[in-house]
């Protein structure tokens, strides 16, 4: 991994409250964590903003939870961070569905804040 300490970090901050509210089907939490603009592609079709996040997030089942890795991060400006990484979703009553992640996070004031996410599926 190519990736500097304080960009895991960032990230680190971020998707820590991410997975504590996807764990806990907390969906507004959820989306809390986004920008208002944010560009959202989970594996359903995309949506824009705070309230696609937490309808998607709604959606999902009960006793879901997240585990990530962080692979790859760069800094793209001073307020911007992408970071590339693997999650497993676990469920209670089907197999785990591995997937790749792209986010961008965005800090605005002094909170940084998920602006672009993106899933795909492992081969």
């Amino acid at each position: 991994m190519t990736s500097s300490s304080t960009e895991v970090q960032i990230l680190r901050t971020v998707l820590d409250r991410w997975r504590s509210a996807v764990d806990a089907h907390d969906p507004d939490r959820v989306a809390s964590y986004f920008t208002e603009d944010a560009i959202f592609q989970g594996l359903h079709p995309y949506t824009v903003g705070r309230d696609g996040v937490a309808g998607y997030y709604a959606a999902q089942p009960i006793g879901m939870t997240a585990t990530y890795d962080i692979r790859e991060t760069r800094r793209l400006a001073d307020d911007l961070v992408l970071g590339y990484l693997s999650v497993d979703f676990a469920f209670t009553d089907r197999p785990v569905v591995a997937v790749h992640l792209g986010v961008i996070v965005r800090r605005i004031g002094d909170t940084w804040f998920i602006s672009h996410y993106q899933v795909s599926r492992l081969g």
